[in-house]
């Protein structure tokens, strides 16, 4: 169960504007198994939301309409292929109410770029339509709907830490000690489309090119349990990480400049082309900062943290 002071569904905020802010997921572990009946690949994770967020507000109109700030203006379509467009369809039919809002997206999260940032503005516009229509959905039937939208959506309802399996919309929270882990994130030129990279993943695993694939996540479990930056370093895995330097070879320089700034380990995020490194502390996570940008193999860099709440309206 979620626990119900952190995850409880804010309450309606009536008809004035409704600010959300949700985070960044980056996957601890990420299993990829065989490919489904239904063309998707079985798949066994750890999320963790980490403190790079992006910002959905909406308010009423007569329609329903996005504009955008930040991160891949200009880029991102906002037309009726955009999520956060998507997401308030969604809803509206789901509880047979007009899709009327003027919505407002402010990105920092970047744009393919394996930290869910377009799942995570899916997420947060259920949940501002919500109150701004004064639904009064749970968060589980918000969760459950977001499983239509994308499977990481449905972890970005809730947040923390949690295991997903399926394709990653089924959820559940994973117990750790209280306390916050230090990452640096770096981001990269350009973005990685996620179907290409697990395609590549399958045509390396064809060819007998690729690692064999990760274990069950028990030692990640563990490892998130003793509250040792060492010892969930050593678990950290992502199948889909050679398929990502695959297709964009320069990846293993920048995990090499983040190894030797000092971070205690580092892997692509996701689908990549992201790439996060774990620190002990603030102060250490500052120092390889400051270092992976002196190498310059990245396009910005970040200091975040986690676990970090889901998708939440900001009073």
């Amino acid at each position: 169960m979620w626990a119900d002071d952190e995850y409880d569904q804010p309450k309606p905020a009536g008809t004035g504007a409704v600010r959300v802010r949700v985070p960044a997921k980056v996957n601890l572990h990420l299993g990829v198994g065989e490919v489904r009946p239904d063309n998707y690949h079985e798949l066994q994770t750890v999320y963790h939301a980490i403190s790079l967020f992006d910002e959905v507000t909406a308010r009423p109109g007569d329609t329903l309409a996005l504009t955008m700030a930040g991160e891949g203006a200009g880029e991102l379509a906002l037309d009726d292929s955009n999520l956060v467009l998507r997401a308030a369809r969604a809803l509206a039919e789901h509880a047979d109410v007009p899709a009327h809002a003027r919505l407002h997206l402010r990105k920092q999260i970047p744009l393919a770029g394996g930290l869910a940032g377009g799942s995570a503005d899916a997420a947060a516009t259920l949940v501002a339509c919500d109150a701004l229509w004064d639904l009064g959905l749970s968060r589980e039937e918000l969760a459950g709907l977001a499983a239509g939208l994308g499977a990481d959506v449905p972890f970005l309802i809730y947040g923390g830490t949690a295991l997903g399996i399926g394709r990653g919309e089924q959820v559940s929270p994973v117990l750790a000690r209280p306390g916050v882990w230090h990452w640096v994130v770096g981001f990269h030129d350009g973005g990685l489309a996620t179907p290409e990279v697990y395609q590549e993943l399958d045509r390396l695993r064809a060819a007998d090119a690729a690692p064999a694939p990760l274990p069950e996540p028990a030692g990640l479990l563990a490892a998130l349990r003793q509250r040792d930056p060492e010892v969930l370093g050593a678990a950290l895995g992502n199948d889909l990480a050679a398929a990502a330097r695959s297709l964009r070879p320069e990846l293993s320089a920048v995990l090499a400049a983040g190894e030797a700034a000092g971070a205690l380990a580092g892997l692509i995020s996701g689908s990549g082309p992201t790439c996060v490194f774990l620190a002990r502390h603030a102060e250490h996570a500052a120092e390889v900062a400051a270092a992976l940008t002196g190498a310059e193999v990245c396009r910005a860099v970040r200091t975040c943290h986690g676990p970090v709440p889901g998708a939440r309206v900001q009073h």
